[in-house]
């Protein structure tokens, strides 16, 4: 994926905006359950998944809490965390080995400075949440599923229903059921 097409994801930015974005981002390497963030480190970077797939989640040291989901040509980060300069509530794992490139706060005010364009970022911090949609509405199991395979069809075919389950605060036995009714 160019760098072109991850802008394009964001705004509408110049030949000399996509070449001062290339020079502030890294790309990383993940192995599957390698750590991108862990819970109690303070956010400080913007992710976009080139491959592979991520699950945040909360640990109480025995069970773990799907808190999102996170799949290829994605923005991804720990929004409370990195908004507040807070220490993070959730860690975020590598569900399968994947590709990002990171984008450092930092970086992205120095980015600002030189090219306006780069405030169209505030689109990224302003994603739609549809953890916020599934939670803040009265849904039953099966409108939760119906609704997550829509915003996101890929969820189904790369993470198991327990993962599932958990990220829509469900039991992986409802959800089997309305999988099957699906």
């Amino acid at each position: 994926m160019s760098v072109q097409e991850i802008l394009a994801s964001v705004g509408s930015f110049s030949v000399q905006d996509m070449l001062l974005f290339e020079e502030k981002i890294r790309r990383k390497v993940f192995r599957k359950n390698d750590l991108l963030l862990r819970q109690g480190e303070v956010c400080q970077s913007v992710y976009f998944i080139l491959s592979g797939s991520f699950f945040q989640f909360q640990s109480d040291g025995i069970n773990e809490t799907i808190i999102d989901l996170h799949l290829p040509e994605e923005w991804m980060y720990n929004h409370p965390s990195l908004i507040d300069q807070k220490p993070s509530h959730t860690a975020i794992k590598a569900f399968e080995a994947a590709e990002v490139i990171e984008l450092s706060l930092q970086h992205l005010h120095e980015l600002i400075v030189k090219s306006q364009s780069f405030l169209s970022f505030g689109r990224v911090f302003n994603q739609p949440n549809h953890r916020t949609y599934l939670f803040d509405h009265a849904l039953s199991p099966a409108q939760k599923y119906g609704y997550i395979t829509n915003a996101k069809p890929l969820i189904v075919q790369v993470f198991p229903v327990k993962m599932i389950a958990s990220y829509l605060k469900i039991a992986p036995e409802t959800l089997s059921r309305v999988r099957a009714s699906h």
